[in-house]
């Protein structure tokens, strides 16, 4: 295209031949496009999960090792010292305090430094795997927790705000399978050191080997762009429109590219923001966490936040505690920990199977069905946990296989995926802070818990966990809308159409006549007049009127 016609395209945008010089200048410093950008933002997100996913599971063995129990016997759970379970679930669970305190630091300063950054989980790792001493490991894991919290609440909404729409959810997905994978890692490594019993290596090297993958995510970082969303709303527009232009592959002045620009540069206005003099003192402020109107900021931080809370309710008795959970059936050392290395590659195989189902069935039908199945088994642990013979034991360790599989395909990524989807550009960072503060929360909950409860409960922990999943179904068919199909911007269409004609945003995600993002009828709806939007939309509605 010349470039005479390339500016007769802008200046249909209101965007003059200085913006097009300077759009080509933030392109020839791109060092990626199309395929290959979207496979490097796809790889190095997901060896952020993988070192997530990891980092989790890595202690599920380590706790019953003889050399940890040399070096930290407060571990060590008998008869003479009960009150250890409460230790040993401490050690575990103060990871989920430091994940915690990385989120709520990336709710304050996450908008101000972007979508990506380093990782500090490096420096807990190194300290971890050099401790000698229960304090020390306590304070590594809260360091490495913070790294991990920082990861965790950006990474989902990077990748999202960098993924089309059609692929969107099945991109996300493969980040939650890269989770399973590196538990998987993680328990098959610490069987593999589980005969290096005469030295601390056994559980030194596991620990230590997480820092090659926070070194790939370190040293790949660089190469790779901001978001569009975000450099639009730091005010960076002629950058914004490069990077679309690398991520779909074609020229600043195509008709799709301009389209995605002007949906984005919509959502900008629609939040409050002048693209054009945007500045760091128009920072999203935490109290618009509670507003309504069309933009419907409380209930969508709402519905991030009960998600990442329910995905807790479900699954990690399981993940941070497998081996143990093998041993409680009364199977042997080495048994339990092939059965848990065979639990994690079969949860890893599992999760495969959302990849495919995310973007064709749709986000609501998983969870549901998750849910149910999760529910069921649950009941039936417990059901045989109070039977307590070895026929019951059997079935027992194919049912927390059977846990897996239902959580791999309904929750697993699930939760890191809606959030990023359901809340709008100028929310995005502190939504996805708050939510991922909210999976840490309960994370710890659910993991300090759960030794005391089965030490002094046994079985009927598994009633707890059962009732915790029921509640899940009416909640998701109820309150959660459908978000499959639509691209980021379409869901402020979604509410705000919710909000004008007073019903459920869950109905509305489940038509076909919702107007795209950026059409003139989307105008209309999200209320933007000239570029500017009502003064309405900033506050809650009046009495009666639906969040």
């Amino acid at each position: 295209m010349s470039n005479e016609k390339a500016e007769d395209h802008l200046q249909e945008d209101g965007l003059d031949s200085n913006f097009a010089d300077e759009v080509q200048a933030a392109s020839d410093r791109m060092k990626l496009r199309g395929r290959k950008l979207t496979a490097t933002l796809s790889f190095v997100a997901g060896t952020g999960f993988i070192l997530f996913g990891y980092d989790q599971g890595v202690m599920s063995a380590l706790l019953t090792a003889n050399q940890f129990e040399k070096v930290f016997p407060q571990v060590v759970v008998s008869d003479q010292h009960p009150d250890h379970a409460t230790l040993q679930s401490f050690l575990v669970a103060i990871y989920e305090i430091g994940c915690l305190s990385g989120a709520l630091i990336n709710l304050v300063l996450g908008d101000r430094f972007g979508r990506k950054r380093c990782f500090i989980m490096t420096i807990g790792a190194i300290i971890q795997a050099a401790s000698y001493s229960y304090a020390q490991i306590i304070v590594a894991r809260i360091i490495t927790g913070v790294g991990n919290g920082l990861n965790t609440s950006t990474v989902p909404a990077y990748h999202a705000e960098c993924s089309p729409p059609h692929q969107r959810g099945s991109l996300i997905m493969i980040e939650g399978s890269l989770i399973t994978l590196g538990i998987m890692i993680s328990y098959w490594i610490d069987f593999a050191l589980f005969w290096a019993s005469g030295s601390s290596a056994q559980w030194r090297v596991p620990i230590a080997l997480q820092i090659l993958f926070a070194l790939v995510v370190v040293f790949a970082l660089p190469i790779l762009p901001e978001s569009p969303r975000w450099l639009m709303k730091a005010g960076r527009p002629a950058e914004a429109l490069a990077v679309i232009s690398a991520l779909e592959d074609k020229p600043h002045t195509d008709s799709t590219v301009r389209t995605t620009f002007h949906a984005i540069k919509e959502a900008v206005a629609l939040e409050g923001s002048n693209i054009d003099t945007l500045s760091s003192s128009e920072k999203a402020s935490l109290s618009e966490l509670f507003t309504g109107g069309r933009t419907q900021n409380f209930r969508r931080v709402a519905l991030g936040v009960i998600i990442q809370c329910f995905q807790q309710a479900s699954i990690n008795l399981i993940t941070y505690y497998a081996t143990i959970l093998f041993e409680r059936l009364g199977i042997n050392d080495v048994k339990s920990r092939i059965l848990a290395a065979c639990n994690g590659t079969e949860y890893f195989l599992a999760s495969l199977v959302a990849i495919f189902l995310i973007d064709r069935v749709g986000r609501r039908k998983l969870m549901i069905f998750g849910g149910v199945g999760q529910c069921l088994t649950m009941v039936l642990l417990a059901v045989l946990g109070s039977i307590n013979n070895s026929a019951a034991d059997i079935v027992s360790a194919v049912l927390l296989f059977v846990f897996n599989s239902f959580f791999a395909i309904g929750w697993l990524g699930m939760t890191w995926l809606y959030p990023a989807e359901i809340v709008g550009l100028r929310m995005r960072g502190p939504a996805n802070a708050l939510s991922t503060a909210s999976n840490w929360t309960f994370n710890f909950l659910v993991v300090m818990i759960t030794g005391p409860a089965f030490q002094n409960i046994s079985w009927k922990t598994y009633i707890v966990f059962a009732a915790l999943n029921a509640f899940i179904i009416p909640i998701v068919y109820f309150f959660f809308p459908e978000t499959a199909g639509r691209s980021l911007e379409d869901m402020d269409v979604v509410f705000a159409l919710a909000y004008l004609e007073n019903v459920s945003p869950v109905t509305v995600s489940l038509r076909k006549d919702v107007p795209p993002a950026g059409s003139p009828e989307a105008e209309r709806i999200l209320g933007l007049q000239a570029g500017s939007i009502s003064n309405s939309d900033e506050v809650l509605p009046t009495e009666g009127t639906k969040l």
